[in-house]
Order: C-alpha cells, then sequence, then structure tokens
C-alpha cells in the first residue's frame, strides 16, 4: 500500500458512501501499470523480445490465452515501458554489455476493438510514430501507408507493434491482419494478441513463436482482488475470505473476478454497508453473465452506441420486448433517428454485445419475439459510462 493509495481512499468524490473511494481501480477495463504476479509471462514476453536489446527486431509472434489471464495488461504496461526507454534521453533500453544501438526501435500497441478499419490501423501507427498531430479526415488510407513507409525509411528506424484482441468478434479477422501485415515496411515486425489456439488461426503460418499464457491462478488472483481493492475501497471493505471466494468462483479468470467484486461493491456502498457482505458477494455473481463479455470491448465501441446501450439499460423489461419496442423507447429517450437506434440494436446483437433472448411464441406465425439482454454486467457499464459523462 502506497501513500497516494491511502490518501485516495480517504478523497470521497461524494456522500453516497464510505466504503468506495473510486470504482476506476475495480473496472475490468482497466489496465494497472504493473501487473499483478505476471512475472513469468513478463520473462517469456523479454525472451521472445530479446533481439531489440541488441537494436535488431525479433521474429513475428503470437501470444495467446482466455479471457481475463492478463495478456492485454501485461502487453501494454510493457510496450509503454519500451518505447518511452527508446524515446527518452537517459533511459536507453540498451546496456553497456550490450553492442552500440545502430537503429532506433520504436514500440506501439494496437487496439483492433477501437481500430478495425484499416484507416483506424494506419491512423494509430502514424501517430504514435510522428511528433506532429496527424488528421483524422481529409487523408486517406493510402497516404498513411505512404507515410509510414517513409517515415521508416527516413529515420531508420525499426518498428515493434502489439496488435492486439486479433480474431474477436467485432475486431479484426486474423486473415484481414495477415493482408496489412503483408504491406507493412520490412522493418517492422509484429506481435498479434488473441485467444486462439495457434492451430485455429493463419497468423501462426507467419510467427516464429507462440507464447501460452493460462488463467490466473487462485492464490495470485486473490492477490489481485486484494490490490484493487485496496486502491478502490475504504479500508477492510474486502477480506480474504470474500476475495478467495470470488476467486474461487471466477476460477481464473481475472476481468469476471473484477466485475463481480466491482457489482458487490456497488451493492454495499448502496446499500450503506461497512463491508462487503455474503450477500453483495452472491449479486455481483447473479449479475456476470456465464460467457461474459469484455467490459474493454463495450467501452471500444462508438459514442453513439454506448448511448443506445446506456439507454436500454434503464427501459423496463416489457420495453426490452422485442427490437422494435426497444427501438421506440430508447427514441423517446435520445437525440437518435428510430432508424439509427434499430440498425446499431440489430449490430450489436450480431457481434454478442447483446443478446436476443427468444421468448415464448404466442401461436403466431414468423418469429418469436426476442428480448434483449445485455452480455455484459449492467451495474459496472452503467456506473463507468455515468462517471464519464
Amino acid at each position: 500500500m502506497d501513500i497516494e493509495a491511502m490518501i485516495r481512499r480517504r478523497q470521497r468524490p461524494d456522500e453516497e458512501s464510505r466504503l468506495v473511494a473510486g470504482y476506476e481501480p475495480l473496472s475490468p477495463a482497466t489496465h494497472v501499470e504493473e501487473p499483478t504476479d505476471r512475472g513469468r509471462l513478463l520473462e517469456q514476453l523479454l525472451d521472445h523480445l530479446d533481439p531489440v536489446f541488441d537494436s535488431r527486431l525479433p521474429p513475428h509472434g503470437y501470444l495467446y490465452g482466455p479471457k481475463g489471464a492478463g495478456k492485454s495488461a501485461v502487453v501494454t504496461a510493457l510496450f509503454a515501458r519500451l518505447d518511452h526507454q527508446t524515446v527518452n534521453p537517459g533511459t536507453a533500453i540498451y546496456t553497456t554489455t550490450r553492442v552500440e544501438p545502430t537503429r532506433e526501435l520504436r514500440f506501439v500497441y494496437v487496439d483492433t476493438r477501437r481500430h478495425t478499419s484499416e484507416f483506424g490501423f494506419y491512423h494509430t501507427v502514424v501517430d504514435a510514430i510522428t511528433d506532429e498531430p496527424v488528421p483524422r479526415h481529409g487523408i486517406s488510407t493510402d497516404t498513411l501507408r505512404t507515410r509510414l513507409h517513409r517515415r521508416l525509411d527516413a529515420s531508420g528506424a525499426g518498428l515493434l507493434l502489439a496488435v492486439d484482441h486479433v480474431g474477436e468478434s467485432g475486431s479484426a479477422a486474423a486473415e484481414t491482419l495477415v493482408e496489412r501485415f503483408s504491406a507493412l515496411p520490412s522493418s517492422v515486425s509484429w506481435l498479434a494478441v488473441g485467444r486462439t489456439e495457434p492451430d485455429e488461426t493463419v497468423l501462426t503460418d507467419y510467427t516464429a513463436e507462440a507464447i501460452r499464457v493460462g488463467p490466473y491462478r487462485h492464490h495470485v488472483l486473490v492477490d489481485v482482488l486484494l490490490r484493487r481493492a485496496a486502491d478502490a475501497l475504504n479500508h477492510a471493505a474486502l477480506d480474504d475470505d470474500a476475495a478467495a471466494t470470488i476467486a474461487a468462483w471466477a476460477d481464473g479468470d481475472a476481468h469476471d473476478a473484477l466485475a463481480a467484486l466491482f457489482v458487490a461493491a456497488d451493492r454495499a456502498a448502496r446499500a450503506g454497508h461497512a463491508t462487503i457482505t455474503d450477500a453483495d458477494v452472491d449479486a455481483g455473481f447473479d449479475e456476470v453473465p456465464a460467457d461474459c463479455v469484455a467490459l474493454g470491448r463495450v467501452f471500444a465501441l462508438p459514442a453513439n452506441k454506448q448511448t443506445v446501450l446506456r439507454a436500454l439499460l434503464d427501459l423496463d423489461p416489457a420495453d426490452r420486448e422485442t427490437v422494435t419496442v426497444a427501438t421506440a423507447a430508447i427514441a423517446d429517450e435520445t437525440d437518435l433517428a428510430a432508424g439509427t437506434i434499430k440498425r446499431y440494436l440489430y449490430e450489436l446483437a450480431a457481434v454478442g454485445v447483446v443478446d436476443r433472448m427468444q421468448t415464448a411464441d404466442d401461436g403466431d406465425q414468423g418469429r418469436p419475439p426476442s428480448r434483449l439482454e445485455p452480455s455484459f454486467p449492467p451495474t459496472v457499464f452503467r456506473r463507468l459510462y455515468d462517471l464519464e459523462g
């Protein structure tokens, strides 16, 4: 526990609760600067990246594992640290025992949940390695691709890309990324990050190594929960037994464990509890769907789709019985056109962010009505969305 965290616990944003000091540390979509107990994975990644310490690019790689295993947390933290040491004088990644660096290396992270299009992909990369702002309008994908080639050719720099969430529903497909990678300069190496097994993705046809990360072990996940709680909750709000119960239920999935803890803490705060009770924990379990969609994917959606989701969560069950009924209800609460709302709802269902749960057939001909249900914990999205707004 550091002094800053202890101070934050006492800086309550309102008087709603003396239990929760801040919700952000509990968010499954929040990545900390120092991931908890992922030393082995860091060592594996550093073994793969070892050539960069001699100013050389490593071969292409593929990192894979299940949801909630800490892949994104570790990769974002590692690439941010390596790039910081590259571009800041006095913090170079090269040591005195290594050869004198012959080229600059840059490290860029691309989230394909947020940047699914080819334009978004290149814009992210070019914007990360240039000092001047890159416009989002009035510029073509071909121009961005050309600018990337010229920038690397002129500087002689090498570029290592971490491309995350590949192959997920709503993200860039592996086959699409292979085409994009083939158009990159030879001075670029990539590390793809996904959930698919190596023998089920075309990406490994182009990689030298596949690195597997497994689910969190029970005691490690308990530590993750206690550390996040220490930054978010007042002292002793979450005891060791409650953390162990949540970790056992989540079965190695840190995302779902944090989501359940978030819901439990929110329920306890609204009830005025001094600590998180067993009933609060059970409520957290009840709200996390069996095949929970990652909150990071939900918050990567365009702003208008998030607006539709937020309005959907406040509808009475009767107003979610069909897409048509939900569309009309949401249109009354937002400035979006009904046609746009309906299209968004179908698109959100197509990528699994909402489920269309088939309701009882009333005997009429045609498809039975389908009730709209979120595939993520509504309390977590609602609270974080409202805080950002």
